[in-house]
């Protein structure tokens, strides 16, 4: 009987019939839109029938794909996707259930039509807004099949690119589908992104090298726009929690395909990144490219530059701020990568300690990673503000190694080179940070703990070490950017053509010249004695001075750097100093145009009057004592500058006088300028202990009425430095034992006899306070304050001030 009702179409149930109609006799001619209506108005009207309309279709489709008829095919997922369009009813959930068996049933044939039908499908899905949750519907086969379909080799360059962009477009349904869902599986998981994040970049990278395109693809999006805009949707949607597992596959397919090295695409997807998450986000990117650079401490350089490349990128595209709270710690890995890239390059091997399996190190390769850093730290350092920028000064200060005092980022296995490298790498590092370096007060932005260090160097014998201090100390004191006009030296007849930028010098700056003054000025005296000077030293030297005329200089300050500048012609005319013609004829140049552009600045016309024709006569007798001529290529020097006296040189006396005329100190104009040696000299080897004799400032003994007898220095043998190391090493073990006993004693004696020992202190430490205010108080001016001794004088007695009896007329 039910076999019989089951032929007869008229006893089939009524949304079956319904169902059969929508299709026409050829398929040829479409989904039959009349019958279409009528069960779009029957599943509207009998909701809970549409489980079972979506199951019948279900098997219609599956029996059509088995048996080939792709028109109907078509129809019935034509079908489905109008009913989902307009039932959203609470029993739409079991529809959907048949729906996406539908569309998995298409994505799982071979045939690209079929596929791309069934992906289609998908993201009309994906685009609705569901009214009812579901709890138990997945997405891990579209995940993975449309990844699949974005790593399609089809045959046909047109269908392989038209199943790429299916599964683009797939991928990017599941994730609208699935983000804001709480209720499905996280999208974010690692076992998702890990197939997602690769798919786009293969996409994204498989397009790099098509841009010629006909002007009708071009009205089309191709897949590298569409891939990036759905890369650039996914990061836009990740929160705080999800950065890392949407980074990590970039950092892991960029390094399976050896894409760190064209630096190109690195570079680029990251810029995608930086764009598209939320900018407070930024500095999880940054800690995840700084792990990942320490993950490839062992990698070839040209990888380790790639990532640096793109560090720096992505530093430049952060906001202000977005490094991060860890500031620091970015610096160290940047300068700890830096220690590494020199020790490499020196040892010629990434594992010194083993003899086999070391690859190659290029020194090309490793110098230009060593640059890429430097120019990285740079980039950190620009976006932090003037507070952070300081901090991160001090920072890489205390990394530089000083020989014998703190080894620091000192290299390990590479010697004294190695130190030397990374001194210079440093430095050059702390350039970077300190360009455009803008401060109000100089005493809190250069404290004693970074300026001192930075100027111990100024003693050192390299060259170049000694002119990138200079470079630091022009970038800090310049805050009107005035350094561009003295480029180089010259005797400028006008300063007005320079449009100088001068403020008036703040009550800040002179406390720092009071503090600091006369370590700059003795920096510039020895830069300048040193014979290793050359011709961008003394250029970089005159930057200094005249920088300090304009930017730190009160009244006091000018006398003092006209003395250095009359000190520095005494240097050169001195014959104790075996220097060079060229560094003596250098250093007359660079006293002369600097008093040249000094006198113009103090505006005393008796002053300027005097250099104008000492320079006049230069010109006239002796070209080879100014600029023009000496800081040229070739410059023809004299054989011995022996008859350089008379006319041709600045006259301290007339000096002193011309400026003592106009309120100038003359005591201190008619002293010369003698450098002060101090304990830095220690870190100068070619310093010999007898000039280590630190000299007391000008000023005191210059006003002090009697000097004081010096007391002759103990004389220092072989035995007495034994005995202090003896002695040194014995006071320490003593130390060492009185500790452990203080310690012991707290962990294992009684609480009553700790207490007793804490209150004896505290009644010693009373009577000595006690002690002291009785010496130092002063008798009261009040009768009361006599007493007789027992032989017969009187004694005065101090009352303590706490215990006078004031009139009530004093008291308020």
């Amino acid at each position: 009987m039910y076999g019989v009702c089951g032929c007869c179409g008229a006893l089939r149930p009524r949304y079956k019939r319904l169902v059969d109609n929508i299709f026409p006799e050829d398929p040829e001619d479409g989904l039959v839109k009349a019958n279409m209506e009528k069960l779009t108005f029957y599943a509207l009207s009998a909701p809970e029938k549409l489980d079972r309309i979506g199951a019948y279709l279900s098997e219609r489709l599956s029996r059509d794909v088995a048996r080939h008829r792709y028109g109907y095919v078509c129809i019935a997922m034509e079908a489905l996707d109008q009913l989902l369009m307009a039932c959203h009813c609470q029993s739409i959930n079991l529809f959907v259930e048949s729906f996406l068996k539908m569309v998995r049933k298409l994505l799982e044939s071979d045939k690209p039509n079929l596929q791309i039908l069934g992906t289609n499908s998908f993201v009309k899905f994906a685009n609705i807004e569901e009214d009812t949750p579901s709890y138990h519907r997945s997405y891990d086969f579209f995940v993975s099949r449309f990844s699949e379909m974005c790593h399609s080799s089809y045959e046909d360059p047109d269908i392989r690119t038209k199943i790429r962009m299916a599964g683009i477009k797939g991928l990017q349904g599941v994730v609208r589908k699935t983000v804001n869902d709480e209720l499905q599986a996280n999208i974010w998981d690692p076992q998702h992104m890990d197939k997602i994040v690769p798919s786009l970049l293969f996409n994204l990278q498989s397009g790099e090298g098509v841009e010629s395109r006909s002007p009708s693809e071009k009205e089309k999006e191709s897949p590298v726009e569409l891939t990036e805009r759905c890369f650039r949707e996914l990061l836009g949607r990740a929160a705080y929690g999800n950065i890392k597992n949407a980074v990590t596959p970039v950092l892991m397919h960029l390094d399976n395909h050896s894409l760190w090295e064209g630096k190109t695409f690195a570079v680029r997807c990251f810029k995608i990144i930086m764009y598209s998450i939320q900018s407070q986000h930024s500095h999880l990117v940054i800690q995840q490219l700084l792990g990942h650079l320490d993950a490839n401490s062992k990698s070839s350089a040209t990888v380790r530059a790639g990532i640096v490349e793109v560090l720096l990128e992505a530093a430049a595209i952060a906001a202000s701020g977005s490094v991060g709270p860890t500031v620091l710690e970015v610096f160290n890995t940047l300068l700890r990568q830096l220690r590494l890239s020199v020790d490499f390059e020196l040892t010629g091997s990434y594992d010194p300690g083993s003899s086999m399996g070391t690859k190659i190190i290029k020194t090309h390769g490793e110098r230009q990673l060593q640059e890429a850093v430097i120019r990285t730290i740079g980039s950190f350092a620009n976006t932090l503000p003037t507070y952070q920028r300081s901090e991160v000064m001090l920072f890489i200060m205390g990394k530089i190694p000083v020989p014998g005092v703190h080894p620091a980022l000192s290299s390990s296995c590479s010697g004294p080179e190695g130190t030397r490298m990374i001194q210079i790498m440093l430095l050059k590092s702390l350039v970077q940070v300190t360009a455009g370096f803008q401060t109000t007060n100089m005493l809190t932005a250069l404290p004693s703990s970074f300026l001192e260090p930075l100027l111990s160097f100024s003693l050192t014998e390299d060259p170049e070490v000694r002119l990138l201090v200079i470079h630091i100390l022009l970038s800090l004191i310049d805050r009107h950017d005035n350094r561009p006009k003295f480029s180089a030296i010259s005797i400028i007849s006008d300063i007005s053509v320079l449009k100088l930028k001068v403020d008036k010098c703040s009550r800040q700056d002179n406390l720092f010249m009071k503090k600091h003054g006369q370590q700059l000025y003795r920096h510039i005296y020895l830069g300048c004695k040193e014979q290793s000077s050359g011709r961008q030293h003394y250029e970089n030297l005159y930057n200094l001075l005249a920088l300090l005329s304009m930017e730190l200089a009160n009244e006091e300050v000018v006398v003092d750097l006209i003395r250095l500048a009359l000190a520095l012609q005494d240097l050169a005319l001195s014959t104790e100093e075996s220097m060079p013609v060229f560094n003596r004829c250098a250093i007359h140049a660079l006293a002369g145009a600097y008093l040249n552009l000094i006198c113009q600045l103090t505006t005393v016309p008796a002053f300027c009057q005097h250099i104008h024709e000492v320079i006049e006569v230069r010109q006239k007798e002796a070209p080879f004592l100014l600029p023009e001529d000496i800081f040229i290529e070739g410059p023809k020097l004299p054989p011995s500058l022996e008859k350089v006296e008379g006319e041709v040189l600045f006259l301290q006396s007339k000096i002193t006088e011309v400026l003592g005329g106009s309120g100038y100190n003359i005591d201190r104009l008619a002293t010369p300028y003698i450098p002060q040696y101090t304990d830095e000299d220690r870190l100068s080897k070619r310093k010999s202990i007898g000039d280590n004799i630190s000299l007391p400032p000008e000023d005191e003994s210059r006003n002090s009425p009697e000097k004081e007898e010096r007391t002759p220095a103990e004389e220092i043998t072989f035995e007495t430095l034994k005995n202090a190391i003896v002695d040194s090493v014995g006071m320490e073990e003593q130390e060492r034992e009185r500790r452990r006993q203080v310690v012991e004693k707290f962990q294992k004696a009684p609480f009553e006899e700790i207490a007793a020992h804490c209150g004896a202190r505290a009644t010693l430490l009373q009577s000595k306070l006690n002690q002291i205010f009785e010496i130092t108080i002063r008798p009261p001016p009040s009768p009361s304050g006599t007493i007789s001794s027992g032989y017969g004088q009187t004694q005065s007695r101090s009352v303590p001030v706490y215990e006078m009896k004031f009139p009530d007329l004093c008291v308020y």
